[in-house]
């Protein structure tokens, strides 16, 4: 068995691949993808979000974490993989063990960094800060100076420039223009030949390219999940994750019945109370309120506190222990669910656990599973 659980994550493949083939259609003509799998592919499982990418031509990868670079690496994924957060200097030895790319925030960081090489050289992006206000350059004079140590150093590669939108997903494009054009007014003077320039994410991606970019970045996208209700696409973006349980336990309660901790909920008569093997350390959210999920083929309600292990729903009529029951699907949206737990759809899908086995299927085919807690099969 690949996993002993009652309660998993599903990922269609094949929705992947429609993502992307309608990104690529509609919007991407003659930019490269870079592909952001960062966070486990926001809860998806990066290896085969990334192996699936591969097979459909995406060549470059972004991840927030070297650990999470590393990890791509061991298990087989030789393309450019891109490391958006900061790096000790202490680690430089295992990015250029790892052929890794990384990035350059600041001055202060480079300087120490050429007073301790690696043995190899490394690849290296410069970001800058055109007004997220959060990690990169914002003095133009440091960025040009960077720029000219970086090339002038037998230890580094700069291999582009990138930064990041703040607000690319509102209808206002205000701010987003504020960004684009000073973006384009640091970059202007130098020599941008051969370099990636790229500034973005999947709501930046489908706006009118600017004419220096040559690579957008997207990650929600790849998997189905629009950054707002304000993004509009021309083709259905296809939710690749869904969440499935079953039932361990039902019985009849009567009128009256405090239901899970501290009591809050109570039965007002006579009701039939399904319990599920899901709960908060799988990432279900503990803060939901009005919850639902289905069961053969009706809606039934998420009841009494979330607990660490399970929850409690309320159901209409008596259905066997182990039936199917479905938390996000056909029938109940990520978006739906995160407005029960008052959050946004991609904290939703980062939160949920490594103790969900994650089975990925094409078509109606399982093609491998990944289970943290036994092993890693792909």
């Amino acid at each position: 068995m690949d996993y002993y659980r009652d309660t998993f994550i599903e990922i269609n493949l094949d929705a992947i691949r429609h993502n992307i083939e309608n990104l690529r259609t509609h919007f991407y003509h003659g930019l490269e993808i870079m592909a952001v799998i960062k966070a486990d592919s926001y809860g998806h499982g990066a290896i085969m979000v990334a192996k699936e990418l591969l097979s459909i031509g995406v060549q470059r990868f972004a991840v927030a974490t070297i650990d999470e670079a590393i990890e791509l690496r061991q298990n087989g994924i030789e393309q450019p993989i891109l490391v958006f957060g900061g790096c000790s200097i202490d680690y430089l030895e295992a990015v250029a063990k790892y052929h890794l790319c990384i990035t350059v925030n600041s001055l202060s960081w480079l300087r120490k960094a050429i007073q301790n090489p690696p043995a190899e050289p490394i690849d290296v992006q410069i970001k800058v800060d055109s007004g997220m206000n959060r990690l990169g350059f914002y003095d133009e004079q440091e960025f040009l100076e960077a720029i000219k140590t970086v090339s002038d150093d037998s230890h580094f590669r700069l291999v582009g420039i990138y930064s990041h939108l703040a607000t690319s997903e509102e209808a206002d494009d205000s701010y987003y223009h504020h960004q684009i054009n000073r973006f384009e007014q640091l970059i202007k003077p130098i020599n941008k030949t051969g370099l990636l320039i790229h500034i973005g994410n999947s709501a930046g991606s489908i706006k009118m390219p600017p004419p220096f970019v040559n690579m957008v970045r997207i990650g929600l996208f790849i998997n189905g999940i629009c950054p707002g209700p304000e993004v509009k696409l021309p083709f259905h973006l296809e939710p690749s994750l869904a969440l499935f349980s079953h039932i361990v336990q039902i019985k009849k309660v009567p009128s009256h019945s405090k239901i899970s901790y501290n009591g809050i909920y109570e039965t007002t008569k006579d009701t039939i109370i399904a319990t599920i093997p899901i709960g908060y350390a799988d990432g279900y959210d503990r803060r939901m309120v009005n919850g639902l999920v289905y069961i053969a083929g009706h809606f039934g309600k998420v009841v009494g506190r979330i607990c660490m292990d399970s929850i409690m729903v309320e159901l209409d009529e008596m259905v066997p222990e182990g039936t199917l029951v479905e938390l996000i699907g056909p029938h109940i949206t990520i978006d739906q669910y995160c407005s029960w737990v008052n959050t946004n759809n991609y904290h939703a899908t980062c939160a949920f656990t490594d103790r969900l086995p994650r089975v990925y299927k094409r078509g109606n085919t399982t093609v491998a599973v990944t289970n943290r807690r036994l092993k890693f099969q792909i």
